[in-house]
């Protein structure tokens, strides 16, 4: 008989065992469970942070591409305007005998001599070159042959 007991405890205590890995395994379970469920909560949230930096980002692009295309035909604008500014330069130039523009083109900065040699008529430009000092004449040639280049 109390071997008989000795199994029903033994019985007992068994299931009582298994149900208290049960509920501890059921605990567990569901604490994971919760923590999924935050994880994937603050995935979601992370996601959509994601996606409205991404378009910010897209929309300051297109704000920036609109503004260097500004930029770019402001400075195509400006290029014209001094080039025309020079083409008038240039056939004032061109309007005066050719020892006056020489001593005119003498007394400036060879890079602008140049710039206005090369928008004048290459006749009228020769005969300026031709009455220049020869150094300078020399100097304003090899800057002209640089730009040919």
């Amino acid at each position: 008989m109390i071997r008989i007991l000795l199994g029903i405890l033994c019985t007992l205590i068994m299931t009582t065992a298994v149900y208290a890995q049960d509920e501890d395994m059921a605990s567990v379970i569901e604490k994971q469970r919760q923590e999924l469920v935050q994880k994937e909560e603050i995935i979601k949230k992370e996601t959509e942070r994601l996606k409205t930096l991404k378009s910010e980002i897209e929309d300051s692009i297109v704000r920036y591409n609109e503004l260097l295309k500004q930029i770019d035909k402001s400075l195509l604008m400006a290029e014209d305007l001094g080039n025309k500014r020079l083409k008038h330069v240039a056939k004032a130039y061109e309007a005066m005998q050719p020892e006056d523009a020489a001593s005119r083109l003498s007394g400036l900065e060879a890079p602008i001599a140049v710039q206005i040699l090369l928008k004048m008529n290459s006749k009228k430009a020769g005969l300026v070159i031709g009455m220049m000092e020869t150094t300078k004449a020399t100097t304003i040639t090899k800057d002209l042959a640089k730009l040919k280049k």
